[in-house]
Parts: structure tokens; C-alpha cells; sequence
């Protein structure tokens, strides 16, 4: 397997990968709500969370690996690093929550959707950094490609 980001492909600037971000982030989101609307009726709500989470995790790294940040087809490692921003964005908008209420008890359903989305926002803009800067940063991985390491590749400082 190919450890390395492919050097020859152009990452988009930062201002294209954030919109495509987005785009692509909020398509998914979008189709998985009504993934989950649709399941809801026929599983458990929490099974059919769990399931569409995971399959909206796994689209969301392959679409964002491959059109948001310019790489190559992401491997389980890119996957278990999306799948962990996907748990710290979830762990931030439930503490923003459970700060509201705990805040204000009887906050209407504005407010509620005000700190909800505003630390999806948030957290989305921390998930696209830690995706950009980490996840799929371009240069190699901490292994190294042992294809790089022929006669023709390896320069000597004299």
C-alpha cells in the first residue's frame, strides 16, 4: 500500500478546500438526515444513529480526501483520525448543550438551535483545520514509501 500523499496533485487553496468542504460536509449531512429519518422508523433511533454516523463518517473522509483536500484514496488511518474529529465535534456540541441548560433550564427552542448550530459551526471549522493540517496534509506520512528510497531519489548534503 502506498504510504505516501501523491506530491504531484495540487492541493485547492484554502478558501476552494473550505467551499468544497462544506459543500461536500453539508451533502452528506443533508442525505444522512434523511438516511436517519427513514431507518428511525423501521430500527432503534440509537442503532440507527450508530449506523448512519459511521457510513456518513466513511463518505465524508473518502470525498474529503479525494476533492476537498486534493489527496489520493484515504487509508485506515485517515479514516480512524476523521472518525476521531467526528467524536470530538460530537463531544462539543453535547457539552454546548448540556452548558445551555445547565445555564438556562428553560431556554427556548431558538436559543437551543442558536448554540447548537453555532458550535456545529465551530466545530466544523476545528474539524476542517485538524483534517487539513493532519489528516490529509500533503507530504509523506510518518512511514516512509521504501520506493522513495532508490539511487535517484536520495540526494547526499556533501
Amino acid at each position: 500500500m502506498d504510504t505516501t500523499r501523491n506530491p504531484t496533485r495540487k492541493a485547492p487553496g484554502l478558501v476552494n478546500a473550505f467551499a468544497r468542504f462544506v459543500v461536500l460536509g453539508g451533502g452528506v449531512g443533508l442525505a444522512s438526515s434523511g438516511t436517519l429519518v427513514l431507518l428511525a422508523g423501521h430500527i432503534p433511533f440509537v442503532a440507527a444513529n450508530a449506523l448512519v454516523t459511521i457510513a456518513s463518517t466513511l463518505l465524508a473522509t473518502e470525498l474529503h480526501s479525494r476533492f476537498t483536500f486534493g489527496g489520493d484514496k484515504p487509508d485506515k488511518a485517515d479514516h480512524v483520525k476523521a472518525g476521531l474529529t467526528v467524536l470530538v465535534c460530537y463531544l462539543f456540541t453535547t457539552a454546548a448543550m448540556l452548558t445551555l441548560h445547565a445555564l438556562r433550564p428553560h431556554a427556548g427552542v431558538l436559543v437551543e438551535q442558536s448554540v447548537y448550530l453555532s458550535a456545529s459551526g465551530l466545530a466544523g471549522i476545528g474539524r476542517f483545520a485538524f483534517m487539513r493540517l493532519v489528516v490529509f496534509a500533503k507530504g509523506p506520512k510518518a512511514e516512509a514509501d521504501p520506493r522513495l528510497l532508490v539511487r535517484e531519489s536520495v540526494a547526499v548534503a556533501a
